[in-house]
């Protein structure tokens, strides 16, 4: 089989660069090693950029997010019992951000690329991709127990962090930067509406805890925990314990129990990880394969579809004029890396200002001085929500957003 740009991997980056290639009538065919179900279903990020929601709507694949996103135009930062609100839309002259799963993403560019005939080969496992570096590059996989080649000008590596993609790069063409942190994220997902209108982030003596949300009737719930910790060893009892004791304010707010969902229920290790250049040869790595970005910053998602979407425009160039497109393609990772690196840095710096680290009273007394100086500052303030709701697409970081009139928080 032959195609144009063969795509690894069915999550948000290969499907939003499969639809904006087909929108320039560019063939791709979509290589999935799970069944659709599984990928459907999956319970991953949940924060949408406006840059994000931009691009769903301005291609066709955003009615459903518009019906049933739900729209935020702010946040809150709690701690000491208190909670401070960041308005994102004021501080950033009218941008927001929308709460929609990402496996609700997935199954509006499945179903858009099925109808309009594209090719998603489910159960299709990449074994490996070869002949990086000639006019014809290879990717191998096994379909029902068989073998199979796929044979295209170019492909995309959108197969995650333990895909067959980026190991397949000679050792030595790419550089890695890693960083692991002391802690993890116990995520659960609970059938209760959610306790407040918007995000919730806490600083708390006992550690982190996030309050968030997919829907209207469920509640997104992250409680900061030991890497090595066993999910078994968090009853409901314990996990609802803690949420709790972070959460609570000197107020008095109450957060509404229910029951916890086992799909919505896991551990996951805190770490982020850069490997440059994103590309070698006619290979194009993009979301997780080149990057992974703590989730505190709800960055991950949105810089998959980023870096897509800057692959999209250079692949155009390239069938519509030849050698602009390749000059386009050819600095494809210098193009993606600035935003990597500043989405790693937002993430990185909520990540330190949030959780806690160790038991030395001294950093503790530093986060909540720099809490205290983002929620009372309005530069520091704009800092946050201009990076939170996203960076402009030209990262023209002088016009990210207009003046605003008013001097609150």
């Amino acid at each position: 089989m032959r195609t144009q740009v063969g795509i690894v991997g069915a999550g948000p980056a290969g499907l939003v660069l499969s639809h904006l290639l087909h929108l320039q009538g560019i063939e791709s065919v979509v290589l999935e090693t799970r069944n659709r179900d599984y990928i459907e279903n999956r319970i991953r990020a949940g924060v949408l950029e406006q840059n994000t929601v931009d691009l769903l709507t301005e291609s066709g694949v955003g009615d459903r997010m518009k019906k049933e996103g739900m729209v935020h135009h702010g946040i809150e930062l709690r701690f000491g019992g208190q909670g401070h609100r960041i308005d994102l839309h004021e501080l950033t002259g009218g941008r927001a951000i929308t709460v929609y799963g990402q496996h609700e993403v997935v199954k509006d560019l499945i179903h858009a690329r099925l109808d309009a005939g594209g090719q998603i080969i489910f159960e299709a496992e990449a074994v490996g991709v070869e002949d990086l570096e000639s006019h014809e590059p290879v990717i191998r996989y096994r379909k029902d127990d068989e073998d199979h080649e796929l044979r295209c000008d170019f492909i995309a590596g959108c197969d995650g962090f333990y895909g067959v993609c980026r190991p397949s790069i000679p050792e030595g063409a790419l550089t890695v930067y890693e960083r692991k942190y002391p802690f993890a994220w116990l995520g659960i997902l609970a059938e209760t509406p959610p306790s407040s209108e918007e995000l919730i982030y806490t600083y708390h003596e006992r550690g982190f805890a996030l309050h968030s949300m997919r829907s209207p009737e469920l509640t997104r719930l992250y409680i900061q925990c030991a890497p090595d910790d066993d999910i078994e060893d968090w009853s409901d009892e314990r996990i609802w314990e803690e949420l709790h004791a972070r959460l609570a304010t000197e107020e008095g707010w109450a957060l509404t129990e229910g029951p916890i969902l086992e799909e919505g229920r896991g551990i996951t290790p805190m770490r982020s990880f850069v490997v440059e250049p994103m590309q070698y040869g006619r290979l194009f790595l993009a979301g997780d394969a080149a990057h992974i970005v703590t989730p505190t910053g709800a960055k991950g998602m949105n810089l998959a579809v980023a870096d897509v979407r800057i692959l999209a425009r250079a692949l155009t160039e390239f069938y519509a004029s030849g050698q602009r497109g390749f000059d386009l393609l050819d600095r494809y990772s210098e193009t993606c890396m600035r935003r990597v690196w500043l989405a790693q840095r937002f993430s990185w710096w909520m990540t330190a200002m949030l959780h806690r680290f160790d038991d030395d009273p001294f950093q503790h007394h530093l986060q909540l001085a720099e809490l205290d100086y983002v929620t009372s500052s309005r530069s520091a303030a704009k800092t946050l929500a201009e990076n939170y709701v996203g960076l402009p697409m030209d990262l023209n970081l002088g016009a990210a957003s207009a003046p605003a009139e008013s001097s609150s928080v």
